[in-house]
């Protein structure tokens, strides 16, 4: 079950969409498709929603979205480069206007000194357009930091629109 501000909230971004006659997809990995569901909760939001990509594993990354390997290798899956290449492959994959990308550890394992537990880098890119990347450090659980990362991924899609 989601909570009913950010229901409300996938309603309003998908209607602002719908007046700016755009359309969006996402590319996830830590949250594991949950932006994707939040915006298909809603009824109708198929006139926006052009798809998402749930790419969790390195070579789903690759293979789905073409992140280049030595992106991965080099600056890790979660990084603000592999964020950037994630939504790229997301537009270059889809029929979208605009895609949306998040990486991260959600935890309650896998952090690591310099990639700790809540580290989360977003990606918003709207086509002929420079990206916004966004580095955080969401706390809580892991439900806490998938869910502050849909947040923050609606802000990047609302800064896109204008």
């Amino acid at each position: 079950m989601l909570p009913d501000a950010l229901t409300a909230d996938a309603a309003s971004l998908l209607d602002s969409y719908r007046r700016a006659v755009l359309r969006l997809a996402t590319a996830e990995s830590c949250t594991g498709g949950l932006i994707a569901a939040c915006l298909t909760e809603i009824a109708g939001s198929s006139d926006v929603f052009e798809c998402g990509f749930v790419t969790y594993s390195n070579d789903a990354k690759i293979e789905a979205l073409g992140v280049p390997a030595d992106l991965l290798h080099k600056h890790g899956a979660v990084s603000a480069h592999v964020a950037r290449a994630m939504a790229e492959g997301a537009l270059q994959h889809s029929h979208a206007d605009v895609a949306v990308a998040v990486t991260g550890v959600a935890g309650p394992g896998g952090g690591t000194p310099t990639k700790p537990v809540g580290l989360v880098y977003l990606a918003a890119l709207r086509r002929a357009r420079e990206p916004i990347v966004e580095r955080h450090h969401f706390h809580g659980d892991r439900s806490a930091i998938r869910l502050a990362s849909v947040e923050a991924a609606f802000v990047l899609l609302r800064q896109q629109l204008s």
